[in-house]
């Protein structure tokens, strides 16, 4: 995602001096604002993101990634028109939040199992909210109401499909595909060659890449280290921008247009301080919409929310063009479909509004387990135990799946 446009450089200089000057005439303000973002990175992104990003490079190295696209490859290229290892993304972008989809198609593309229009259409539909984060900060602990989640979940990735059905016809019949297409299905016979190509694509994976499993681990670790800094570093600098802009009194003039755009929708104009802070960092509108006064519909405070985690705001638009600035991918598809895809999450919320009440008031009462996630943004030990068992379970999953790796390894010795 390269932007050569020297104008747009220039400009983004120039914002950078007077973001600089700013801050001198308001240090206060810029460091509570960076304290507020460091505290969202700390409580929340850390410790979500971080057991994702590992697993996922070791399921990479692994082949394990290779293994479940071959066998996902007969559905995700006539839907989607993605090779069967975008299917893996998809899952772990869905699982795991914004930049997990990003970094992985990033690695697919450095290994030339994708080209750059199925890596542009992939990296459009897959970056999405994590659970966690929809269900434990937004709908539990902003909103306050975990009835919420069914709602914001069905529209967040019911939606997400949608645009993955639509960026399907981006790049026309003419891209090119990289990968090698996986023979159709048809009976148990092509069903038994398709695992077992699918265990050979794990099995040339893995030999390619060649690494100890504790060498593996160690630049796991390393590296998605490495990955979560950054992003915790662009958080504080939206966090930053976000005060700067509010005691320049620049956020006043953006609420004014962004109240014509909602008049024109029939949303409450109270909400534009939402949209605005969600345009540039997610939890900061999240939060905002949660908070916004009781007199104002919560359908259209939800809807506000879904358009926001649809859209993830210009932090993590940084994080996704920071994680695929090597490669040839365009930012262009990608900020289309984060508003294409905001647009009908709001959408989807206010058609399921009246549908999903039933629903609502079921989950209301079996909710009061999960009053633990209430307290994700101020104590996060619980959260992180959670986080723990998961990582700890799904890391022996790992290492069970790569004893049958070496087993099917043997047995393969054995055919030739």
């Amino acid at each position: 995602m390269k932007v050569n446009n020297f104008a747009f450089n220039y400009v983004i200089g120039v914002m950078a001096v007077v973001l600089l000057v700013s801050m001198l005439f308001f240090p206060a303000q810029a460091l509570h604002a960076s304290l507020k973002g460091l505290s969202i990175w700390w409580d929340i992104l850390f410790p979500a993101l971080l057991p994702f990003l590992v697993i996922s490079e070791m399921m990479l190295g692994l082949g394990i990634v290779h293994f479940f696209g071959m066998l996902l490859d007969p559905i995700m290229r006539p839907v989607f028109r993605i090779p069967g290892i975008g299917g893996f993304v998809m899952a772990m972008g869905f699982a795991a939040g914004y930049p997990v989809a990003a970094r992985l198609t990033s690695q697919l593309w450095e290994q030339r199992l994708i080209s750059r229009e199925e890596g542009e259409r992939l990296v459009a539909f897959t970056t999405t909210s994590d659970p966690i984060f929809l269900i434990g900060a937004v709908s539990v602990g902003f909103f306050h109401d975990a009835s919420l989640a069914g709602i914001l979940a069905a529209a967040h990735y019911g939606t997400a499909v949608i645009v993955g059905l639509i960026m399907r016809f981006h790049g026309g019949a003419a891209s090119k595909q990289i990968t090698e297409a996986a023979p159709p299905a048809t009976g148990i016979t092509s069903s038994r060659r398709l695992l077992t190509r699918a265990f050979k694509a794990m099995h040339r994976a893995r030999l390619l890449d060649g690494r100890s499993l504790g060498e593996m681990l160690t630049q796991a670790v390393q590296s998605s280290l490495q990955m979560v800094m950054v992003i915790g570093g662009l958080v504080v600098f939206f966090a930053v921008v976000i005060e700067i802009m509010t005691s320049m009194q620049v956020m006043p003039i953006v609420y004014k247009g962004i109240n014509a755009v909602l008049q024109l929708f029939g949303v409450p104009t109270a909400l534009s301080e939402a949209v605005a802070g969600g345009l540039f960092e997610v939890t900061l509108g999240a939060k905002a919409a949660g908070s916004a006064p009781a007199s104002i519909s919560l359908m259209h405070k939800a809807a506000i929310a879904a358009f926001i985690l649809s859209w993830a705001g210009l932090s993590v638009h940084a994080q996704i063009v920071s994680i695929l600035h090597h490669t040839n991918l365009r930012y262009f598809p990608f900020i289309t479909a984060r508003l294409v895809h905001g647009l009908l999450a709001a959408t989807a919320v206010i058609l399921l509004w009246e549908p999903m009440q039933s629903f609502r008031g079921a989950t209301a009462l079996s909710m009061p387990v999960i009053s633990l996630t209430a307290a994700l943004p101020t104590k996060p030990n619980s959260v992180l135990t959670w986080i723990a068992g998961a990582c700890i379970g799904v890391l022996l999953g790992l290492l069970m799946f790569y004893a049958l790796h070496l087993a099917v390894k043997q047995c393969m010795k054995w055919l030739k």
